[in-house]
């Protein structure tokens, strides 16, 4: 048992956090395995190795070894073996391989690790669940981790693909050693059967050509089956086959269609479309480059051009090309101080500014003016009615006897007509020279791969000054045919774009898988035309293909790959079309489409990293080098760098290519060059390329780019550090964290001691990290304060680990897969030993007050703590900080601005500013779940009553409703008093001193929001009470009357509040509505209608549902993981609602998502989430990158679901109805909508969102809307933000009965988050002040508001008072 015991702890130490060894799958993995064989006979193994069973096995696990390595690009090597049908060997080997390594080294490192398992009892056994089990329940990990998926075996028979519960492998390798049959078993629902097939030739090869010292990776993985599927590296790739220039070929296709459409700019609304014919660009572009030759402007010179999307841009672009000079482009949305960058890359001689895109900024003009030497300059470039060209000063006009004239320039191949720009390493962006040869090259062959013609419709839809616009302009030149160029508003609104390629006719069009995203965003039109896709700029996933494909059935999807460097993108992977069997590809295809195969002349050679005289082999992991004629030319001015990523050929002699003969202008010879991406692939079997990641990953901690080699340059500048390592692991929270393991100058015994505090007599601690965090804090303090002089805060390790060495896998090099972050267990082990060291004697009640909360908000607990340290002293930063400052509202009541932190950041500072007025409030009640049973048990009613028969159309109802002077309330009050179906009175709970003020907040809130009319006075009944007390505080007559007057309730009432726990809302929205529904237990029978949220379903199990929720769930999915106390305190009301309902209650829970505002006018409380974040952005000029759905319905809908659900109630049970948009729109998306009315907005990603956000607010200490709602914005908007869907089917039923009485059938009726109605809100917000007025040239949509309703508004009337989320 010992034994058993012994082997169990020493496994369990050696699979401590394993990189799983994989290899590369062809298919989505999934929970299906279907084991499928492939089978070799190989004598010549035996005969090797002299028939020494031994030797054949260490061999044969040396070359699957490996290959393991070579194929995934890991080197923490892991595989189950099961040697001689198990009677010798069971057990794991798991060890770093090293590239450098001979084979012989690898084979005796092997034979050291199968001695180890023998020795060490390690070699027979079988309890590997047993381990997953327990290092599941040890770290409280969901589900029990898989140790291995690869196998090695010598038996008659590879090992079952179903070994372990836990651990199934992928593939297993079997050598039967008794009758020489090598066996590839796999999981065929992963792997093609000719990957496998290559597996097993690269396995045979290996075996023929390794010799003791061969280096594992210097023999080449190059079958003969696959030499055919693979680039051959030294072909000529049609070097001096130069298309000509692109804008020959276009004065070529303008003489012969001159009057064919070229750019058709399709107008703002109803307007008519801007058509523009070959010969009117022609034409206008011959002018502009007649005028820049004239001024100067030669071959060689950059002009730059500020512009819009549109035709001006192409008249320019081709003016600038027929003037033989090299055009750039900047986008006027960048800020200026970044296009004075590009200017001072680009040293332009010329300058087009086109005059849609506005004046260029007083900033740059200073820098133009400073530090440039232009030869021209055109102002205000615009085509006017006739499609004449007009700029201000007026510079065009003496050019015009030269429209058709051509300029007679002779540009050749290696002739520059482009600069773009590509990201630089130190912030200053890299110019990129483009060559004529490539802009023309690849469009025979397109046009005859993917069926392109004269008859296509192209579109614009490339960022102006990026690199793809190139693609979007010249392709429809080359071929004689159209392009689109859509308004900002169709691009940027959801759903627009897809409607605007239908109406137009789209048939081609270039995307980026963010464009892509953009144009499946709420769209409901199908694109039938569209028959090609490309994609480029990022990896491309089976879900942008499938969204793109349920709108356009027709469309192939290209996905295309290419850097700035090539010049276009160089290769393509085609998707076919949804009706071409394309959904099928991609039911089983992986996540990430591949980069596909080089274009015509295009090779993508995957290069072996550690011997690059080699091309890698099918599956194996090399670094991406793209071949071809059509290279960029370089980068301006950067000889070195040019010299790292445009190489030559080094698979060719150097004068290899010397028998060409060809001759042209401008041109430099035959240079067979490639150009190094930085990208790791690897070949599939049918010779597609796919990416795997970056040669260089860059290392990135809440968005800042860290350099670990700085930070270790700089530790190892303290005193007493021999060695030292920092690395990024994830904390406990699951944040990537800064951790750095160092080796203390032990021989420096004298100086290392003031920073020892040895462990207490008698501890039992062993665990070498927990023993030195607990022995070594106060060096960990030293080091960091160090490091505060020398690092940004954001760059200093969260935790620093002395060990008594590093440790080293067999190859030397740190072992870095056994340096984690420290396990919960461990840190809490840390805190609990080191704690006794706090004197508590140093700090007042309220300094311990504060350590306390910062100890709770801190990633690790800090010890050695005085009252003068600083909350980021004690591993705090800016975000952690806006966490404390609302866990202390949450904790205390206490209300300070995010600043105090830094104005006071020190423990007795903070505590002195923030205590000086106190209050308390602990949340007693965290189980939500058990708080709900127990209420069910103790404040329910025995039974409820239901009413004996439903309303009838006309009859005279009696209704109960709380909230009423709430946003929602407020319509579901008029909803009720404007109906003619029936005949209704409203007992409405006001809370207030008597009945007449009740009834003047009733209406002050109607006029607020637009809806009142002194109508409803006469059919309203204010109801007084505390509806947190039994019987509201009634009398038992008072009571008694109410109960007998009620014939259905609506109890919207409740406290909405994003940061108060549980227990705080628990009296507001748990018990008031036990005691509300308590009413339908005595008197008239009745029935109840609660309003709750979708905070009652914010939980994983939820999010990650397959489908909608149904509205039959019983949310035991939430009943733990609700985090927000307003989620939890509606679950809990819900939970004891449906309990009632056992007891007879009848009615319906109305669970609504984010409440806006009304649809016809946009009326609304403004102290919304969704509304503040509208206004934040506009403050931050910044919109987060999330693409969560928000589920956003127009009050007024909700209202009228929740008025149809109380006169319409089910009968035979108590049931759910869901209120849910349709549409819903992406959060960006619906920010973005700013910008259709020039906000100065722009889409960043969430991390450089925050940043801004928190310099702007925490820092600055700027206004922002968005400060009440700072903790939910830095922390996890994301996941804060998702919004799950939601089946409502109940709804449509409800509101289809509703539709009998009142003949408006509203179940079909799309109420969301459409274009228009954003907008509708938008302008709203601008009426009443909320936003910023809007430019003079924008039309916001008409909203009728008086100006009582927008004096109310302005001054902050109305408050949510209801259950909207």
């Amino acid at each position: 048992m010992t034994s058993e015991v012994s082997t169990f702890n020493q496994y369990i130490q050696l699979l401590d956090n394993p990189t799983l060894s994989v290899l590369p799958n062809d298919f989505i993995r999934s929970e299906k395995i279907t084991i499928k064989q492939l089978l070799n006979h190989i004598p010549e193994l035996k005969i090797k190795y002299n028939n020494d069973y031994n030797q054949v096995t260490v061999a044969l696990l040396a070359i699957w070894s490996t290959l393991i390595y070579r194929l995934s690009g890991d080197d923490d090597i892991l595989i189950y073996l099961d040697l001689d049908d198990g009677s010798e060997m069971q057990g794991v080997l798991r060890f770093n391989i090293s590239p450098e390594w001979t084979f012989e080294h690898l084979c005796s490192t092997i034979s050291q690790k199968l001695e180890y398992l023998k020795t060490n009892n390690l070699d027979y056994y079988s309890g590997f669940d047993e381990i997953s089990e327990h290092l599941q329940k040890e770290n409280d990990l969901e589900n029990a981790p898989q140790l291995f998926r690869i196998a090695f075996s010598t038996n008659s028979e590879p090992v079952s693909l179903n070994k372990f519960e836990h651990s199934p492998f992928d593939v297993c390798l079997n050598f039967d050693i008794k009758q020489d049959y090598l066996t590839i078993a796999f999981n065929g629902e992963l792997f093609e059967n000719s990957r496998m097939v290559s597996l097993s030739e690269q396995i045979y090869r290996f075996i023929s050509l390794v010799e003791p010292n061969t280096v594992i990776t210097h023999l080449s993985l190059l079958t003969d089956s696959s030499e055919n599927i693979i680039p051959n590296p030294t072909i000529n790739l049609g070097w001096t086959n130069f298309r000509g220039a692109i804008h020959d070929i276009f004065q070529e296709n303008t003489a012969k269609h001159p009057d064919r459409t070229l750019v058709v700019e399709t107008p703002v609304s109803d307007e008519e479309s801007r058509i523009f014919t070959y010969q009117d660009i022609n034409r206008a572009s011959n002018i502009v480059a007649h005028k820049l030759i004239a001024d100067g402007i030669t071959k060689g010179d950059v002009v730059m051009i500020y512009s819009s999307r549109g035709v001006d841009l192409m008249i320019s672009v081709f003016g600038v090309l027929k003037a033989g000079a090299t055009f750039s482009v900047i986008d006027p949305a960048y800020p200026p101080e970044r296009q004075t960058v590009y200017l001072q890359v680009a040293k332009p001689r010329g300058l087009i500014v086109i005059k849609s895109a506005g004046l260029l900024d007083s900033y740059v003009e200073n820098y133009i003016n400073e530090n440039l030497d232009l030869k021209t300059r055109v102002d205000q470039i615009a085509v006017i009615s006739g499609h004449t060209l007009q700029t201000s000063p007026e510079s065009l006009l003496a050019y015009e006897t030269k429209k058709d004239t051509p300029t007679g320039v002779v540009v050749g191949p290696d002739s520059n007509p482009t600069l773009a720009f590509t990201s630089g390493s130190e912030g200053l962006p890299k110019g990129v020279l483009g060559r004529h040869f490539s802009l023309a090259y690849y469009f025979d062959w397109m046009a005859k791969q993917f069926n392109l013609s004269q008859d296509d419709k192209f579109t614009m839809l490339s960022g102006i000054a990026h690199d793809p616009i190139q693609r979007d302009m010249f392709t429809p030149v080359f071929l004689g045919a159209q392009l689109l160029v859509p308004t900002a508003d169709d691009i940027g609104t959801p759903g627009r774009l897809a409607e605007w390629m239908s109406k137009y006719g789209a048939s081609v069009t270039h995307l980026t898988p963010a464009t892509g995203q953009l144009l499946a965003a709420g769209a409901t039109s199908k694109i039938p035309s569209l028959h090609h896709a490309f994609f480029v700029g990022d990896i491309l996933t089976k879900r942008d293909c499938l969204r793109l494909q349920s709108l356009a059935e027709n469309v192939n999807i290209v996905n295309m790959y290419g850097t700035t460097e090539t010049q276009r993108a160089v290769s393509f992977f085609e998707i076919p079309s949804k009706n071409s069997g394309g959904d099928v590809f991609l039911e089983k295809a992986k996540n990430v489409m591949p980069a596909g195969k080089g274009m015509f002349n295009v090779q993508l050679l995957v290069v072996n990293r550690h011997d690059r005289t080699q091309m890698c082999g099918i599956g194996e992991v090399g670094e991406i080098y793209v071949r071809a004629g059509g290279l960029a030319e370089c980068y301006r001015g950067l000889p070195e760098t040019n010299k790292e990523k445009f190489l030559d050929n080094w698979f060719v002699e150097k004068n290899h290519w010397d028998s060409i003969d060809y001759k042209a202008d401008d041109w430099l010879g035959v240079r067979d060059r490639m150009y190094r991406t930085g990208d790791l692939g690897r070949y599939l079997p049918d010779g597609n390329t796919e990416c795997c990641g970056r040669a260089d990953d860059q290392v990135k901690i809440r968005g800042f780019r860290i350099e670990l080699g700085e930070i270790d340059t700089n530790i190892s500048q303290f005193p007493i550090v021999r060695e030292n390592i920092t690395l990024v692991r994830k904390n406990l929270a699951g944040e990537p964290t800064l951790i750095t393991f160092m080796v203390p100058r032990y021989d420096q015994a004298e100086d290392l001691k003031k920073y020892h505090t040895p462990l207490k007599e008698g501890s039992a601690i062993e665990d070498v990290h927990v023993k030195a965090m607990i022995e070594y804090y106060k060096l960990e303090k030293a080091l960091k304060e160090f490091l505060k002089k020398k690092l940004a805060s954001y760059a200093i390790p969260s935790i620093v680990i002395v060990l008594p060495k590093l440790p080293l896998n067999p190859n030397g090099k740190v072992d870095k897969p056994k340096l984690q972050y420290p396990t919960a267990k461990q840190l809490t082990l840390v805190s609990e030993n080191v704690a006794v060291e706090l004197d508590e004697s140093k700090f007042t009640v309220d300094e311990l007050k504060v350590l306390n909360l910062w100890t709770s908000i801190l990633p690790n607990k800090p010890v050695d703590v005085s009252p003068s340290d600083t909350f980021f002293d004690l591993g705090g930063h800016s975000i952690l900080a806006t966490k404390m400052i609302f866990q202390l509202r949450k904790e205390f009541g206490v209300d300070v601005p995010l600043g105090t932190i830094f104005k006071h950041p020190s423990i007795s500072a903070f505590s002195q500013f923030v205590f000086n007025t106190e209050t308390t409030t602990n949340d007693v009640v965290a189980d939500y779940a058990g708080d709900a049973k127990t209420i069910s048990k103790d404040l329910l009613a025995d039974s409820y009553a239901a009413p004996a028969q439903q309303f009838v159309k006309g009859a005279k109802i009696n209704v109960f409703v709380t909230g009423v002077t709430g946003f929602l309330g407020s319509y579901i009050l008029r909803d009720l008093l404007v109906r003619k179906d029936i005949d209704v009175t409203v007992y409405a709970h006001v809370r207030a001193n008597d009945e007449a003020s009740g009834l003047e907040r009733l209406k002050k809130a109607g006029i607020t929001y637009g809806i009142w009319s002194d109508d409803f006075v006469s059919k309203i009944k204010v109801v007084l009470g505390d509806l947190s007390k039994p019987q509201f505080g009634f009398d038992d007559t008072k009571w008694n009357q109410l109960s007998n007057e009620i014939d259905t309730i609506i109890h919207n009432g409740a406290l909405v509040h994003w940061v108060f726990p549980y227990s705080k809302l628990r009296d507001a929205n748990v018990i008031s509505s036990v005691n509300v529904l308590n009413l339908c237990s005595t008197g008239k029978p009745k029935y109840f209608n609660f309003v709750s949220s979708t905070s009652t379903v914010d939980t994983d199990h939820f999010f990650n549902l397959n489908g909608a929720i149904s509205e039959d769930d019983n949310l035991d999915g939430s009943s733990k993981g609700l985090t927000g106390g307003y989620g939890q305190s509606k679950w809990a009301a819900e939970y004891i609602i449906r309990q009632a309902g056992q007891r007879g209650l009848r009615g319906s829970i109305i669970r609504p998502g984010y409440v806006t505002g009304a649809s016809w006018n946009g009326s609304s409380n403004t102290d919304d989430f969704l509304l503040r974040f509208l206004k934040g952005c506009v403050q931050l000029k910044s919109i987060p990158d999330i693409s969560n759905e928000v589920n956003m319905v127009p009050v007024d809908h909700v209202a009228r679901v929740c008025v149809a659900s109380a006169i319409h109630p089910f009968a035979d049970a108590y049931k759910v109805v869901h209120v849910t948009a349709h549409p819903r729109i992406e959060f960006k998306s619906y920010l973005n909508e700013l910008s259709k009315f020039n906000y100065d907005v722009k889409i960043e990603s969430y991390d450089q969102w925050k940043k801004n956000l928190e310099e702007s607010v925490v820092i600055k200490g700027e206004d922002n809307a968005l400060y009440p709602l700072l903790a939910m914005c830095l922390d996890g908007l994301p996941e804060n933000t998702r919004a799950p869907n939601l089946n409502d089917s109940n709804t449509v039923e409800i509101l289809k009965k509703d539709a009998e009485w009142n003949g408006y059938d509203l179940s079909t009726l799309k109420m969301g988050a459409t274009s228009e109605q954003i907008d509708i809100y938008i302008a709203f917000l601008v009426k009443v002040g909320f936003l910023p007025a809007v430019d003079a040239s924008v039309k916001l949509p008409e909203v009728e508001l008086t100006q009582q309703q927008i004096d109310l508004v302005a001054s902050g009337a109305g408050a949510r008072g209801s259950s909207a989320k």
